[in-house]
């Protein structure tokens, strides 16, 4: 598996793995209206490229040269640096992508100078407990407003 950053010629690949991964993520947690809701939100092209430009960074994973996970963080506080998005395709699952991502991002925060990694993760989603066995812990419990939806959200840290 290989790890790289993510160009603006990436961005159609990472709206298309957002695509295959959200629905089967996502179905049992929150509503099908939610779903495509945030994903023409949050990942469209368009969206993408505005987030890209808005200084957060995107890295790809690939296997074989196909694309199966993508990260994207920030600098967010002195010292605390934000995970947006972890996304691994649901056949990659399992085999070690997730945590090699974190790790990833977590050495170049450290760089950076950052003592904290966060994140956001849905209280019904099961990645809350990926989150935990890689180190990270609940740091509050949230309910954000987003659009015309509740984000019932684990704000969650680990320190680096």
């Amino acid at each position: 598996m290989r790890i790289r950053n993510a160009s603006p010629q990436d961005i159609p690949v990472i709206s298309d793995l957002a695509e295959q991964i959200w629905w089967p993520s996502y179905r049992d947690i929150i509503s099908d209206d939610q779903i495509s809701f945030m994903l023409k939100d949050m990942y469209s092209e368009e969206s993408l490229k505005k987030q890209l430009d808005s200084k957060i960074e995107f890295i790809l994973a690939e296997r074989e040269n196909i694309p199966i996970a993508f990260a994207g963080f920030s600098l967010i506080e002195p010292e605390v640096y934000k995970l947006h998005k972890l996304y691994v395709l649901p056949s990659e699952q399992g085999k070690g992508t997730g945590k090699k991502l974190i790790e990833y991002i977590s050495n170049i925060a450290r760089e950076q100078g950052a003592k904290i990694l966060e994140l956001n993760v849905n209280r019904g989603n099961p990645a809350s407990e990926f989150y935990k066995k890689v180190g990270f812990e609940i740091h509050l419990t949230v309910d954000i407003t987003y659009h015309h939806f509740i984000l019932n959200d684990f704000v969650m840290r680990k320190n680096l």
